[in-house]
């Protein structure tokens, strides 16, 4: 089945993607990719049917745990390589004809007269261009959360290869300015994490003026907790995608932890302070105002 506007969702990672993915995969004509075709690229008829299989209220109760929406990395990689860990964003120019029609084939047999749409989630490199030149209309959604939170999640989990120094994790080399502002810090983890953000946010920025604006769609994260069926309304014009009340049924009834402010009690003072200076900037441009010295005293002495 031919490929008509697919919907790709990235961020930054650690941007609260996962829950907005899994959320909207519960929209009746959307084709996503499970744990299926990761473990078996060349059988994408097999995700289909897991797909098909998850849809069913009986058997979701048995497999519900085992096909769920994700990334599948070893999928991709097996029909565009390098995608998964590429030193720096992939651009139009990577995608070479043969790539461009491995992945359109793998893809099109997932698709069915009612999981008519594909869905895919990425996280770190954006790859718009990269994507956008194989499916010339595909439909992205940013997902932007505060650049702050985004760092101290990244401290508090254990796969975080920045640990490791800039050489060895996803985000490439250091440009001199930023390798400059990690010195200073005394090669703080906190800077580092922070210079992730803001190293995938310029590319995101950057990759987007390559594109038709009506292509690109931002949720902001914190909007999105707070006000879900909203977002989700506004998201479904964007894609296309129709109105379902099953699927507003499903999104009403779902727990969303608001987990925005959860840095201010995860980092010290001080590592507070030095996100808001090294992001201020940042911030701002996305609307999000830092803390001043005085409020982080007081959520201090509140604690």
């Amino acid at each position: 089945m031919k490929i008509i506007k697919p919907i790709i969702i990235i961020g930054t990672g650690r941007c609260g993607s996962t829950v907005f993915h899994r959320l909207l995969a519960k929209h009746p004509n959307l084709m996503w990719l499970s744990a299926v075709c990761e473990r078996y690229p060349d059988k994408p008829e097999w995700n289909r049917r897991a797909v098909a299989a998850a849809s069913s209220p009986l058997l979701k109760r048995f497999l519900g745990r085992w096909i769920r929406p994700g990334e599948q990395y070893g999928f991709w990689e097996r029909h565009a390589y390098g995608f998964a860990e590429p030193c720096r964003d992939l651009v139009r120019s990577d995608v070479t004809a043969r790539v461009k029609k491995q992945v359109r084939a793998a893809f099109e047999p997932m698709l069915t007269a009612k999981h008519n749409r594909l869905l895919v989630k990425i996280t770190g490199w954006s790859r718009i261009g990269f994507l956008n030149e194989i499916f010339e209309d595909a439909k992205f959604i940013h997902i932007l959360r505060d650049g702050r939170a985004v760092a101290s999640s990244l401290l508090h989990v254990d796969f975080w290869r920045g640990r490791m120094g800039p050489h060895n994790w996803r985000a490439g080399l250091l440009s001199p300015e930023d390798q400059a502002v990690w010195e200073a810090s005394d090669r703080s983890f906190a800077t580092l994490a922070a210079l992730e953000w803001k190293i995938q946010m310029r590319a995101i920025e950057a990759a987007r003026q390559g594109l038709d604006p009506k292509l690109f769609f931002e949720v902001k994260y914190e909007s999105f907790c707070e006000q879900p069926l909203d977002t989700y309304r506004r998201v479904l014009e964007f894609a296309e995608l129709p109105r379902s009340a099953e699927f507003e049924r499903q999104i009403g009834a779902a727990s969303i932890k608001n987990m925005s402010n959860r840095w201010r009690d995860d980092l010290t003072p001080a590592q507070q302070a030095l996100l808001d200076d090294l992001l201020r900037e940042d911030l701002q441009r996305y609307g999000y105002e830092p803390s001043s010295a005085g409020e982080r005293v007081r959520e201090t002495v509140a604690r």
